[in-house]
């Protein structure tokens, strides 16, 4: 049995373990939390390198992908330092191919209910998502771009993909080398909810992007929107229904109730290709349409 384990500073309280055919081969997937530990993540990198077939990195990301430029996340990269032979994504391959098929999917499946509440996106970071991003507004979604007031704590909002692509050239070679919880919730962080931004949660009839990100500051009230995003738990898409949310979309698919983050994911497809590497664009695009993956949908209340 092929074995991904995805390796996250996050909390542990979300750890989970299933075992899933892909494509005819079994698969163990991992997931394995530090509670925002970068020292214990790279320490339990080197424990597993050479012993599992894929290492998906949780929590953090390397860097981000924005329109085909790379910006390095400086304070992450040392979790991957012991790595040696065990192939290791983040997720970006599946941030630009899976996710890009969100907007059409959402536009086939609840387009009338879009065109009754109205075609606006609240994206909690669109530069760590640029694939999602430039789909919903090439899909002619009207989309606010959160990143300043979700990442910085900064009170403006972007409104274009080219202030977004500004803003990245300009602010990521800085916040690259912040610490990275300064930008983004670890460990018993992420169990805290402080509501803000409230008045572009409710301009918004769909709020997507990182799960994290957008439970971290969202109100009590979210009645009649749509959330798109994954690494959701039972408990996570409980308390999303408690606050009214009409339809959860995830980008990654739902295995026990739970949907993975998208490193793990694609470290469960590095795993099946069995070819020793992360495997490119296309050929996560090519496995995709042979499994068949598209987002799916949950109608909440």
């Amino acid at each position: 049995m092929k074995r991904a384990v995805s390796i996250s500073i996050g909390s542990s309280k979300r750890d989970k373990a299933v075992e899933v055919t892909l494509l005819g081969e079994k698969i163990s997937i991992e997931r394995i939390g530090t509670n925002g530990d970068i020292e214990a993540a790279a320490l339990k990198y080197k424990e597993l390198d050479g012993t599992v077939d894929a290492f998906g990195m949780g929590g953090g990301d390397l860097g981000a992908m924005t329109d085909g430029k790379w910006y390095p996340f400086y304070s992450v990269l040392p979790m991957a330092r012991y790595v040696k032979k065990t192939p290791l994504v983040d997720g970006t391959g599946l941030k630009n191919t899976l996710e890009n098929k969100a907007p059409g999917f959402i536009n086939e499946k609840i387009g009338d209910y879009l065109n009754a509440h109205g075609r606006k996106v609240l994206m909690t970071a669109g530069v760590d998502r640029w694939g999602l991003s430039k789909a919903f507004v090439d899909a002619g979604f009207e989309t606010v771009f959160g990143d300043l007031m979700f990442g910085l704590d900064l009170p403006f909002a972007i409104h274009t993909l080219g202030q977004l692509k500004t803003l990245a050239a300009l602010l990521m070679p800085i916040a690259g080398r912040l610490p990275y919880s300064w930008i983004y919730p670890l460990g018993e962080k992420q169990e805290k909810r402080t509501p803000k931004w409230g008045k572009y949660y409710e301009w918004a009839t769909v709020i997507a992007g990182d799960f994290h990100l957008i439970r971290r500051f969202m109100p009590d009230n979210l009645e009649g929107k749509v959330i798109v995003t994954n690494t959701t738990t039972a408990e996570n898409v409980e308390e999303l229904r408690k606050a009214g949310v009409k339809y959860l979309i995830t980008t990654t698919p739902v295995l026990e109730g739970r949907s993975f983050g998208t490193n793990m994911m694609e470290a469960a497809l590095v795993a099946v290709a069995g070819k020793g590497r992360p495997l490119t664009w296309p050929e996560l695009t090519e496995m995709l349409d042979k499994l068949g993956f598209e987002p799916q949908l949950q109608e909440l209340n």
